[in-house]
């Protein structure tokens, strides 16, 4: 009996470790994704995955980690594309990571160039933004296939599924709008105009807004879901920031946004969707960001230090910095999706 015990305790233990949540990195120009031990705060190992990486999810059941990919060849703001060598559009698709291997599994065909992506709640379609085509491909998982390519504004980037699952938002820096895809319908419901580059979007958990940031406009967009309109921009006092990546608490009460080149994240208060904190000094250009599943710490990607911070939620203060891969763009933390 005394063995049956011990050994039901140490498997329970195996099981406890097993389960504590991982970080996916993205890192754009190493081509791979890192991934941490958010006990050790660690990598605990890094997976070849392909060109540019960037947006990066789990699936519900967190058996798979999907990464978008793009051949197209990176164009900072300001520089002429005409210079710029061919895109490899050999290399473009969504990334299938098996999380029990850790290995890439193989390649979705996804449209060109695709940025980021969303799934659909039941985790049976994937809408992957194109960003050199102003559309955005909606994948079967089932068949591996497009079954819909939907045209959106230029550069569309930011993709999120409605926790209802009725709706994707996606982003259009261009046209500083964001395109609302009725998923049912497979269809372009309508669009609403946002600040100045939309960047990411975030749901609230009750369903009933949505935040946008939006990088030259300094402010986040916060938007009704009912009627999909902009109902309030939050702008932070002083200097203008560049709002870039986003993240809302397991409990809804507080949303966290990166600010990049400011260095900062800012903290909103959703109850009255003001800016009630900033966490100074986070790193070098945070841009993504991830919360694990019992809200307590935050991971950040600083894409030109190459190392993640991990952030204490309650006091607001750096606690590390893992070293990542090279130019960490996109964070997943498993149990958050």
């Amino acid at each position: 009996m005394r063995i049956l015990t011990l050994l039901s305790v140490l498997l329970s233990a195996a099981s406890s470790a097993f389960a504590q949540p991982r970080v996916y990195v993205t890192n754009e120009k190493s081509g791979d994704v890192s991934v941490i031990d958010t006990i050790t705060n660690s990598v605990t190992s890094t997976i070849e995955v392909g060109k540019r990486p960037r947006g990066v999810r789990i699936r519900g059941d967190g058996k798979v980690v999907f990464v978008a990919l793009s051949g197209s060849p990176i164009a900072p703001p300001g520089v002429d594309e005409r210079k710029l060598p061919p895109p490899d559009k050999s290399a473009d698709g969504i990334g299938v990571i098996d999380v029990e291997s850790g290995r890439l599994r193989e390649k979705i065909e996804s449209g060109s160039d695709p940025e980021d992506f969303s799934l659909s709640k039941d985790d049976q379609f994937l809408f992957a933004s194109n960003e050199d085509e102003a559309a955005v491909s909606i994948i079967e998982l089932r068949t591996r296939k497009p079954v819909a390519k939907l045209k959106v504004g230029t550069e569309p980037e930011g993709v999120a599924t409605s926790p209802d699952g009725k709706w994707v938002y996606v982003t259009c820096e261009g046209t500083n709008e964001v395109y609302v895809i009725d998923v049912a319908k497979r269809e372009i419901a309508t669009k609403f105009k946002t600040g100045a580059r939309p960047r990411q979007i975030a749901f609230h958990p009750r369903g009933s807004k949505a935040y946008v940031t939006c990088e030259n406009g300094s402010c986040v967009s916060v938007i009704d879901v009912n009627t999909h309109k902009e109902t309030k921009q939050i702008r932070p006092e002083g200097k203008p920031v560049r709002p870039m990546g986003i993240v809302i608490s397991p409990d809804g009460a507080k949303a966290y946004v990166t600010t990049g080149r400011s260095k900062s994240v800012l903290v909103i208060t959703t109850g009255g969707d003001s800016i009630t904190a900033t966490i100074p000094d986070v790193g070098d250009r945070p841009w993504g960001i991830g919360i694990t599943p019992d809200g307590k710490f935050l991971y950040t990607a600083n894409g030109p230090s190459n190392d993640v911070s991990v952030i204490d939620a309650a006091s607001m203060t750096v606690q590390t910095k893992i070293p990542a891969g090279n130019s960490p763009w996109g964070i997943a933390v498993s149990g958050d999706e």
